[in-house]
């Protein structure tokens, strides 16, 4: 289809994705910094292990590293469908081992697990920040990230010859960060961390801390038209999701819902992943405050729809063979409808028909992708939730180079796009 033009209020919603990206430097930062939005704008923070309340509102729970929200309009039923806005808050990178403060031939240096698929390479001299969660013997959970403070070093040139032709980087030895010299016996990680969150290190029972990079996201290119930044797998559909929902009203036909998962980068097989209880828990607790019986829920169901929005491939200029040779997205073309005949994506014909009339009713244009037949295809969220909850689900998103980089690559129409079409979905397109 062809590109429509930049929408009018471009630079203010990226600004405000460079924000919400700078604030969300882990899973957990992101689902807390999108639950503060919310609750700024007026949506009630509950509580999974209390009552909820009964009929319309517009709410929002954090599960560890996920995040749910949902507006029950005025007049909803035991009939009343859903609209499901399907993301995660995770992205490739590093965490934090047992024991994390190590060294060699003294130098500081983290210990740390690969988390997800990250491309090693572009995680190299960078400056990186350590961010996640620490749970102390009360229990209690709290937030702490560092600023820069490690970076993996790569080997100089005059030590390997052969890097410009063939770097293989070993996943245990190459990829240990430094973040310091001296004694291992004056140095400890975890003292580091609880300054952060300013808790006491000797109350710190256990932690979730993964790697991010520091850079600040970025626009730049002809008319600074192109967006660097990282995780926007898969930031980018949290932060239109997030942006949609807050734009919907009090009235209308269906329940509008954003789930951001966690997970997503490991399979999603967790209680705040996609194969887990979450959605169903949720959808499920909505429904009985609506009164709904079991043949209601399922009818209900049965009219409700999900969008998987995940990050997709725009074709890469200097790698065209690794595409389609006919379906050639490209940055600024519009979101994405992602296809696979072997079910990696959820995407049908109704799902197809579904996101035409959404993109339309936003005057925004779409892309198809398919994979190369050579070249396996991904998967999303979308098959997990239409095999769990038995929803019709397509799937959908912005289209990257780079991605599973430390520092993906965007247009920042496409970015406008998105959130406008999720806005259109939420609508009853």
């Amino acid at each position: 289809m062809t590109p429509t033009a930049p929408h009018p209020d471009t630079a203010a919603h990226v600004d405000d994705f460079a924000a919400f990206i700078q604030a969300s430097p882990s899973s957990y930062h992101a689902a807390a910094e999108t639950r503060r939005r919310l609750v700024e704008a007026g949506f009630t923070a509950l509580d999974e292990r209390e009552e909820w309340p009964s009929g319309p509102g517009r709410f929002v729970i954090v599960r560890d590293g996920a995040v749910v929200a949902w507006v029950v309009p005025e007049g909803a039923t035991p009939l009343t469908p859903f609209r499901a806005l399907g993301a995660h808050t995770d992205s490739p990178g590093f965490k934090l081992k047992p024991k994390p403060t190590t060294g060699s031939n003294g130098w500081l240096q983290a210990g740390v697990e690969i988390y997800g698929g990250p491309l090693l390479n572009s995680w190299l001299d960078r400056e990186l920040e350590l961010a996640g969660r620490l749970v102390l013997r009360d229990g209690s959970e709290h937030l702490t990230r560092t600023g820069p403070f490690l970076r993996i070093p790569q080997l100089a040139i005059h030590l390997d010859r052969d890097a410009n032709t063939g770097l293989t980087l070993d996943r245990q030895r190459h990829t240990a960060p430094v973040f310091g010299v001296g004694e291992l016996a004056q140095a400890d990680l975890l003292a580091v961390l609880a300054r952060a969150a300013d808790v006491d290190v000797d109350e710190v029972a256990g932690y979730d801390v993964l790697t991010a990079d520091t850079a600040a996201p970025a626009r730049f290119g002809l008319d600074d038209a192109l967006f660097a930044a990282g995780r926007m797998d898969n930031l980018s559909s949290v932060h239109a999701g997030l942006a949609a929902l807050l734009t919907v009203g009090s009235t209308g036909d269906t329940v509008s819902v954003l789930a951001a998962f966690d997970h997503e980068e490991l399979g999603s097989e967790s209680r705040s992943g996609a194969s887990g209880p979450l959605l169903s828990d949720v959808l499920g607790r909505v429904q009985n405050g609506l009164g709904a019986e079991a043949d209601e829920q399922a009818r209900a169901f049965a009219a409700s729809w999900c969008l998987s929005s995940d990050a997709g491939h725009s074709v890469h200029p200097n790698y065209p063979e690794k595409h389609d040779p006919v379906n050639r997205p490209i940055a600024g073309g519009g979101p994405l409808l992602k296809i696979n005949a072997n079910q990696r994506y959820a995407t049908d014909a109704h799902g197809a028909a579904l996101w035409r009339r959404a993109c339309e009713q936003a005057g925004v244009a779409y892309q198809e992708f398919v994979s190369n037949n050579t070249v396996p295809c991904g998967s999303t969220i979308g098959p997990l939730t239409a095999t769990r909850l038995g929803i019709r689900t397509v799937d959908v998103g912005v289209p990257l180079l780079s991605m599973h980089s430390a520092r993906e690559l965007a247009h920042v129409d496409d970015l406008v796009a998105l959130s406008a079409a999720i806005g259109a979905f939420f609508a009853g397109a």
